[in-house]
């Protein structure tokens, strides 16, 4: 199931509905159908959303040094999209709107 997140200063954005709930969660948010985050919302759902990025960003030395392939024909195959590129999409969305004082909806064909 897909997800929709429509700024109503600019564009919209897709995706699937686990990554859609991973990232509403992190805003605290319900994943229902439909559902808004208010122009007063926008600044504390960026700041979680970097917050959670750069936590995930971070791993114990030990654990990526432990976790490092040994060559490139292993690095390209376990190469892992991670919370980032997930919800970097999302955040230049909030970022865009909270410029122009907008807010986003987001729609999916049932709660998720």
């Amino acid at each position: 199931m897909l997800v929709t997140f429509t700024s109503s200063t600019s564009g919209e954005i897709m995706m699937f509905a686990p990554i859609a709930r991973q990232l509403l969660e992190i805003l605290g948010k319900e994943c229902s159908a439909r559902g808004v985050i208010t122009t007063e919302q926008l600044p504390e759902a960026i700041r979680r959303l970097r917050q959670a990025v750069r936590e995930a960003a971070a791993p114990p030395a030990a654990e990526a040094a432990a976790s490092a392939p040994a060559d490139d024909d292993e690095a390209a195959e376990g190469q892992h999209v991670g919370l980032a590129q997930r919800a970097h999409p999302l955040i230049e969305l909030l970022a865009w709107t909270r410029e122009r004082e907008g807010f986003i909806l987001w729609q999916a064909a049932k709660d998720f």
